[in-house]
């Protein structure tokens, strides 16, 4: 009665590979094969992590990089900016001392054609007073007078030269 339900059959069956399975040592074959697996997952895991922190690492010093590089190219600006200032005073201050030169130069220009332009007058009112004079000198002097005028000339020349 109990042996001839299917029922027994199969569970006898099913304990008998049970017992094959582990007589041939199935099981442990099946939990090395899976403690294989683990050990691979975790160096995977581990290794994955180390990537993570190498990437961690490596991002953090990018940033330190871009910060530092930030700092430089602000540095080059500031240096640039106060170069052109520099530059912008020194070219205010050129152009500052061009201009002096120049309106010295225009003004001693000035003064000389000032200058020019006196004795240029002065020339003239000298010639033409000269032949004034020649004029009223011609009208009065006689022949007396002016054979006296040579005569004390002369006599005055000779006291000089003496």
């Amino acid at each position: 009665m109990f042996f001839t339900k299917p029922e027994f059959w199969v569970a006898v069956s099913f304990l008998g590979f049970i017992a094959l399975l582990i007589y041939f040592k199935v099981p442990s074959f099946f939990i090395k094969i899976l403690d294989q697996r683990s050990e691979r997952i975790k160096a995977e895991l581990e290794e994955a992590l180390r990537f993570r922190e190498e990437a961690q690492s490596l991002l953090a010093e990018y940033q330190r990089k871009c910060r530092d590089t930030e700092k430089e190219a602000e540095n080059i600006v500031k240096a640039a900016q106060e170069e052109a200032a520099r530059y912008n005073e020194e070219t205010r201050i050129s152009l500052g001392n061009v201009l002096a030169r120049r309106t010295e130069n225009a003004k001693s220009k000035i003064i000389q054609a000032e200058q020019e332009a006196i004795a240029s007058i002065h020339a003239a009112v000298a010639d033409i007073a000269t032949a004034a004079a020649k004029n009223i000198i011609s009208l009065k002097m006689t022949p007396k007078i002016h054979t006296e005028f040579l005569e004390s000339n002369i006599i005055e020349l000779e006291k000089k030269l003496n």
